[in-house]
């Protein structure tokens, strides 16, 4: 990756995080850039369409560019059409949030939400964001699927996630999260009690057709003072059910297709991702 290049997709993913803008200070700070290359960046960014000054200010902020192309390429790939009649199903058979996450290289990102919840205290977290795969109900559901040293290095890249920043119930250590791991499997879905933030509890199914690889999860999410172990284990066979018929369904999409691809087409090859052949995704299993 040039230089340039590296640059401008620092910036980019940096400004992500600050809707309401940031100084070129801080920016050039936080990112280790010398403050004349780094205003030389962003002028660039300003001059395609991707970052804009915020007026009467001098602060830089993202345009709705970067979103616009997000959505247009979920749109065209059609998985929010083949998913969010049985998305919006499910959500009003359990009447709880309910989540659709793609499998993308070593990422899970949310794309597609229903919310099943009428009253009460309703959970709904931000799409677009890439979850933690040690303690979200969808990263254990999609590592359980792979073989265990494949899971451990997914894992061991992006860390474990510390219970200061996720919930109490988070795994600490490596062989914490396969000893759940092994437990969801017995059921063929995850269930987890305030591990991926306090007071909140999460079930989710990964999305695969027989021995190929999962291609996405999906999510039921709610408060612990509602969405109870019981009532989880109750919406189990509806959210197989459901994560079922979009494996089947799902190769009318890109971007649930099975292949050893991400979302990107970039093969998941190297160190942590070799091509997953049948007998170790079988072993995975077991």
């Amino acid at each position: 990756m040039s230089g340039a290049l590296e640059k401008s997709l620092a910036i980019l993913e940096y400004l992500a995080a600050y809707p309401d803008g940031v100084g070129l200070a801080q920016l050039s700070t936080d990112l280790g850039q010398l403050r004349s290359g780094c205003h030389r960046t962003l002028q660039e960014l300003m001059r395609h369409g991707y970052v804009r000054q915020m007026p009467q200010r001098a602060d830089y902020a993202l345009t709705t560019k970067l979103a616009s192309m997000g959505l247009s390429f979920l749109s065209k790939s059609g998985v929010v059409d083949i998913a969010q009649p049985v998305i919006n199903r499910l959500a009003q058979a359990t009447e709880e949030l309910v989540r659709l996450a793609i499998v993308d290289g070593e990422r899970l990102t949310l794309v597609a939400k229903a919310q099943g919840a009428k009253s009460g205290l309703l959970y709904d977290p931000d799409m677009g964001i890439d979850l933690q795969l040690s303690c979200s109900a969808a990263g254990q559901a999609w590592l359980m699927t792979l073989p265990e040293d494949v899971a451990i290095a997914h894992v061991a890249r992006q860390g474990i996630g510390d219970r200061t920043h996720f919930g109490p119930n988070a795994p600490t250590g490596i062989k914490g999260l396969l000893k759940v791991l092994d437990e969801h499997r017995k059921r063929r879905f995850s269930l987890i009690q305030e591990a991926y933030a306090p007071g909140m509890s999460s079930m989710a199914a990964p999305i695969q057709r027989g021995d190929e690889p999962a291609t996405g999860v999906l999510v039921v999410a709610g408060p612990s003072a509602r969405l109870t172990q019981k009532r989880m284990l109750q919406f189990g066979p509806a959210l197989l059910a459901a994560a079922e018929e979009l494996a089947l369904t799902g190769s009318a999409s890109p971007l649930l297709k099975s292949a050893n691809v991400g979302t990107w087409g970039n093969r998941v090859d190297g160190p942590a991702g070799p091509a997953i052949g049948k007998a170790e995704r079988s072993s995975a299993r077991r």
